[in-house]
């Protein structure tokens, strides 16, 4: 360092006062970062729910989905409201993004608890490009993406019409040996 440097480098620690000695050498500075720590959501590592190139569905197309094997009666019920609703999941005005993760973690939830019908609101839309029908038009495409979805179709006015979906869940192991166990105790 030459005599000139010198020079400055005193002349700006001039008002500067040394720390006061700790215990041990080491001060420890509270944190200037003051972000909380963002948690990794385990769930959404998992989410296979896809956003690139959609068709868009026109607004007078009903949503309607039936999985190969599932009975016909099974479907016209489900079309007819006759399955009462265990759960559902409003997406009204929600981003894509959210939306997908929302529907992931609400589907993976129902099968855990082991729920057969559900309601999934979309919202309505005035022309095919709107936000309501580029969400119902995802959702159309992610609900065939689960393996447990067997049917969807558009709900009764009195559950959003064609602003909302009904949707049919396989039944689970459980649900299933239960039904044989009730059924099988009829036939003796």
């Amino acid at each position: 360092m030459n005599p000139d440097d010198k020079s400055l480098f005193l002349d700006a620690m001039e008002d500067v006062q040394p720390l006061k000695r700790c215990s041990s050498d080491i001060c420890w500075q509270p944190s200037r970062n003051t972000r909380t720590v963002q948690r990794i959501d385990m769930l959404q590592l998992d989410n296979f729910l896809t956003t690139g190139f959609l068709d868009v569905l026109p607004l007078g197309e009903p949503l309607t989905f039936k999985r190969e094997g599932l009975q016909t009666g099974v479907l016209d019920k489900l079309r007819q409201g006759k399955y009462s609703q265990q759960a559902s999941l409003n997406l009204l005005g929600k981003p894509v993004e959210h939306c997908r993760q929302s529907l992931f973690a609400f589907i993976h939830q129902a099968r855990q608890d082991g729920l057969r019908n559900i309601l999934i609101i979309h919202g309505k839309g005035r022309d095919d490009r709107s936000h309501a029908n580029i969400i119902r038009s995802y959702l159309a495409r992610w609900l065939t993406e689960f393996e447990d979805v067997q049917a969807f179709c558009a709900a009764l006015p009195h559950h959003g019409g064609s602003g909302a979906c009904y949707v049919a869940l396989k039944k689970s192991a459980e649900a299933k040996q239960e039904n044989w166990e009730r059924h099988a105790k009829r036939s003796r």
